[in-house]
């Protein structure tokens, strides 16, 4: 769609986020850069191959000069993280990585809108948005919108319903205060409530709402412990923001971004609805929440201050 997409970081996920993009018709042009450069190299001619069979685009390696004229940069480089550990654990080391990232990739896409990718996503988002000069409109954490896909998925699966049809967000951090609001959750308009009562041609079910939330939480280090990473679903979730960055109209999605009180939430970075079109974040959608429902969102954002002041950056 002539969108130039540098992905940096060419593991597993930003590999498959540049699969995605290819099969999507997403991009012109998809760069990698990446320390190991022969990694970078053998999956640009991997994907490129692909493309006589997909979508045309241009897809190769390169270093940073090379993203001059980005419209788009996805950062996925850090240490990955290992089965029992974290996102929180990584944080100090991948802070590091992704501020020497920054100083050399700003100089040369200047223009571009930034997804960060890496965890804690949160972290890097805010570190990335205080050191980068990049306007916070085109500055997008992926933050929720992977456990907002998870949420969906698992309760599709739940109440029997195509999973598009499910309609519910994970809010604030991308780790372990993220929380559910309930109240928001619809299954093709209906209210999630009404639905499990017998909304469904009287059919009913009884689901544990708090097992949901803990399952969606624990789910990606479950599959770290059977596969070893998880780049699947969160690649599609890229690619979703980079789809609404492409169209014309506006999209709703849930990411992380600098907050500035809303909800009596400042100066951290998590996860709320936003509006994202094809210059960046619009702004944040103001959804209605229960009382109960804001605190959770403010604790939160007081978890991500509080390992904030631990870091150096």
């Amino acid at each position: 769609m002539g969108k130039k997409v540098t992905i940096i970081g060419a593991g597993n996920v930003g590999a498959t986020i540049g699969f995605t993009l290819a099969v999507k018709g997403l991009a012109s042009e998809i760069l990698f850069v990446d320390v190991a450069k022969e990694k970078a190299l053998g999956e640009a001619m991997d994907i490129y191959q692909a493309t006589p069979v997909c979508e045309p685009v241009y897809v190769h390696a390169g270093d940073y000069p090379d993203a001059a004229n980005s419209d788009i940069v996805v950062i996925t480089s850090g240490i990955a993280r290992r089965p029992g550990q974290t996102r929180l654990e990584l944080a100090q080391t991948n802070v590091n990585i992704l501020k020497s990232i920054t100083e050399q990739i700003t100089k040369y896409a200047p223009n571009a809108i930034y997804i960060i990718v890496s965890n804690p996503v949160d972290i890097l988002t805010y570190v990335f948005t205080k050191i980068s000069g990049i306007p916070e409109s085109r500055i997008i954490g992926s933050g929720t919108q992977l456990d907002s896909a998870r949420l969906c998925a698992t309760l599709a699966e739940k109440l029997d319903v195509n999973q598009k049809d499910v309609h519910a967000f994970v809010l604030g951090e991308h780790g372990d205060t993220s929380f559910v609001p309930w109240s928001m959750a619809t299954v093709a308009g209906v209210k999630i409530d009404d639905y499990c009562r017998g909304a469904f041609g009287g059919r009913k079910f009884d689901i544990d709402y708090d097992d949901v939330v803990k399952y969606v939480r624990e789910s990606g280090g479950m599959v770290i412990k059977r596969k070893g990473a998880t780049y699947y679903a969160i690649a599609v979730s890229v690619c979703r923001i980079i789809e609404m960055l492409d169209m014309c109209d506006n999209g709703v999605a849930v990411v992380s971004t600098m907050m500035h009180g809303e909800y009596g939430v400042d100066d951290v970075c998590i996860s709320t609805p936003c509006i994202v079109g094809p210059h960046g974040i619009k702004g944040k959608l103001l959804v209605s929440m229960t009382d109960e429902e804001i605190e959770k969102l403010r604790a939160s954002g007081r978890a991500m201050k509080a390992a904030m002041e631990a870091l150096t950056y």
